[in-house]
């Protein structure tokens, strides 16, 4: 460890020193611990301070659902823009601060770009990606050398999300290799702790994806393919268009959205069914019980852990006082494993069916690309389970990526057996 890190680690056990001093717990989300696990210490917030001053992060974090979902909904009072964070000196830690994607704009921008975006995401069209997304998990299973012992995170969380959204956007299929390498290098930028090399290569993969992009965009607006680069170049909404920048930001963001997170599904719902084997076994003798799985799946290790919101004008949460300017962080993985919510909320439950989890968030932000999330999870757990008779974990700890945001693993092997 060298002398500024040793320094910045005393700093940081100072900060959480006086946080559990006042309050009798502290929230630390760059430890090892919290990255493995953050579910014990979402507990203790839970139940000994629920609206936590985190001085690490400059803000009042929030980790019960009733708090977190009144927040989400809340447009007029918490701003989802960066921009209007940028008083507290983090700004540099921001993602997009300049060129915001929609994810971090209010309304009347936020609105403008959602109706537009909308017209290529109907529930017709990712419906009828379905044999496609079959059609890819066969080819991706077919090719695992050896089923005995593989890793699940290789073969299919992370390559079948991909290659869905590059072909979507109409990648073509030489290209692929290069551009998931810029889609995971640019996925980054969501994380606040960002150090300066990660953004570097996050923002050096970002003008290459654009240099990449922008060609291709042009060539849509003028000659239209079946594709969502079209679909977006041609979007017209009362006249309005969006233009090739916006276009540009906003495939961006498709890209991180629909990569990262749903890779985490994938890999987080496959660990929890291996580590719960009872539940694995009620989806194989009910199949039917998929969809309701994939639901279960997102509240129990949600992909998306942290959302984060700027408080507008004075207001209240449930009651607790906020002041304009405040910063606001919403532990979703937290709300989703609230007692006051969910019944027995640390236990997996296929059957529970419960869909009101906060995994893609609520309000005017709630996720656009759920649908296509939750039918790439529920194709990969019906392929698994008709493919492999049975399948069990080679290591019971497999380790997490460091991240706040996104919660993803590693690598998760896996030991598979035909029926």
């Amino acid at each position: 460890m060298g002398m500024r890190d040793a320094i910045r680690s005393v700093a940081v056990n100072a900060l959480l020193l006086r946080e559990r001093w006042q309050s009798g717990v502290s929230y630390n989300p760059l430890s090892a611990e919290m990255a493995q696990d953050p579910y014990p210490t979402y507990a203790k917030l839970r139940g000994r301070d629920p609206v936590h001053r985190s001085r690490l992060m400059d803000a009042w974090v929030f980790s019960r659902f009733a708090d977190a979902d009144a927040i989400l909904r809340d447009h007029r009072h918490f701003s989802s823009d960066p921009r209007k964070r940028a008083a507290s000196g983090r700004r540099a830690s921001l993602p997009d601060v300049d060129e915001p994607s929609m994810l971090f704009l209010d309304p009347p921008d936020h609105t403008r770009l959602r109706a537009l975006v909308n017209k290529a995401f109907t529930p017709r069209a990712v419906a009828a990606l379905e044999p496609r997304v079959r059609e890819l998990m066969t080819t991706l299973l077919d090719a695992v050398d050896d089923p005995a012992a593989f890793d699940l995170m290789e073969a299919v969380a992370k390559p079948l999300p991909v290659i869905v959204i590059a072909e979507m956007l109409g990648i073509p299929p030489e290209d692929r290799a290069q551009f998931a390498a810029w889609s995971d290098q640019r996925a980054r930028i969501l994380e606040p702790t960002l150090s300066p090399a990660e953004r570097e290569t996050a923002e050096a993969a970002m003008r290459s994806l654009d240099e990449y992009l922008m060609p291709i965009i042009s060539e849509r607006k003028a000659d239209p393919k079946d594709d969502i680069i079209s679909a977006l170049a041609q979007a017209e909404e009362e006249g309005d268009k969006l233009t090739e920048r916006e276009v540009l930001i906003m495939l961006r963001l498709l890209l991180v959205a629909g990569n990262e997170t749903t890779t985490n599904l994938i890999g987080n719902g496959a660990l929890a069914l291996l580590r719960h084997p009872d539940q694995l076994a009620a989806l194989r003798d009910d199949p039917g019980l998929i969809p309701s799985a994939v639901e279960e799946l997102l509240r129990f290790d949600s992909p998306v852990q942290v959302d984060m919101r700027s408080v507008r004008d004075d207001c209240d949460v449930n009651g607790f006082p906020l002041r304009r300017g405040d910063s606001v962080v919403m532990l979703l993985g937290a709300a989703n494993r609230d007692p006051d919510r969910f019944e027995a909320p640390d236990r997996l439950d296929v059957r529970r069916g419960d869909q009101n989890h906060l995994a893609f968030g609520r309000g005017i932000h709630h996720c656009l690309g759920a649908p296509l999330a939750r039918l790439e999870g529920r194709v990969v757990l019906e392929a698994l389970i008709e493919r492999f008779g049975s399948m069990r974990l080679l290591d019971d700890r497999p380790a997490f990526r460091s991240s706040v945001v996104l919660r993803g693993l590693l690598s998760l092997p896996v030991a598979a057996v035909s029926p």
